[in-house]
């Protein structure tokens, strides 16, 4: 599904990420966790195509998305890709609904089809009646909902997300990452979970550990997050 291979990335002499590479397969809930400074959120990035390595390729299906044009990337994400991130970052000015239905009306779907789609969303999420207040009128955890539900509204069979969960309670929490399982099993996408909430991690179908910009086998004694 997605191969990383032999990426490299340095900011100045900073080596930010150390000839990393890893699969993940169609499907896959995995999480990557360490230390601030490890070179997760670099790494989470250039799987994303929102930023480039200095070496090395990303592949997902067997197209390397590093060797496309600006247009043709932009395109590639809108599709096939979804963000969510720690602070849900939607646009205050715009309703719930409008928030979701944005990447869709990006990527060519008439207004109509967008707002459709995103009600369809918003319902799974169970914020059906929250489609017409604005961010400031919801909870955290609802924010962080339509977050998800923006993300999905493409369709796309991969997931990023950085940590996703930060921000919130307990129980927002263990909601969120319920509903990350529950999307993979109902609708078949793929996770890369960014994250230092060791509940989580251990969740997940698989761990990846990051250290010093590197892909790591952890001690035994070690903390996994």
């Amino acid at each position: 599904m997605i191969e990383i291979e032999h990426i490299n990335k340095s900011y100045g002499q900073l080596h930010v990420l150390r000839d990393v590479s890893v699969t993940i397969e169609k499907g896959e809930i995995v999480s990557i966790v360490g230390p601030s400074g490890a070179g997760k959120t670099t790494l989470l990035q250039i799987i994303g195509a929102l930023d480039a390595p200095d070496s090395g390729s990303v592949r997902y299906d067997g197209v390397d998305v590093l060797k496309m044009r600006d247009n043709e990337l932009a395109r590639f994400r809108n599709k096939n890709i979804g963000f969510v991130f720690q602070f849900h970052q939607l646009l205050p000015e715009f309703t719930t609904v409008e928030n979701v239905a944005i990447p869709a009306l990006i990527g060519g779907l008439k207004q109509g089809e967008a707002r459709r789609r995103a009600l369809e969303l918003l319902d799974f999420m169970g914020l059906t009646e929250r489609a017409e207040h604005k961010p400031a009128q919801l909870s955290g955890g609802e924010r962080q909902r339509v977050a998800v539900a923006r993300a999905l509204v493409n369709n796309p069979e991969v997931i990023l997300a950085d940590e996703p969960s930060g921000s919130l309670d307990s129980q927002n929490k263990q909601e969120l990452h319920r509903l990350f399982f529950r999307l993979r099993d109902e609708m078949s996408q793929t996770f890369v979970i960014v994250t230092h909430d060791e509940t989580l991690a251990r969740d997940t179908d698989r761990i990846i550990h990051m250290k010093d910009g590197a892909i790591v086998v952890p001690e035994e004694k070690e903390l996994v997050i």
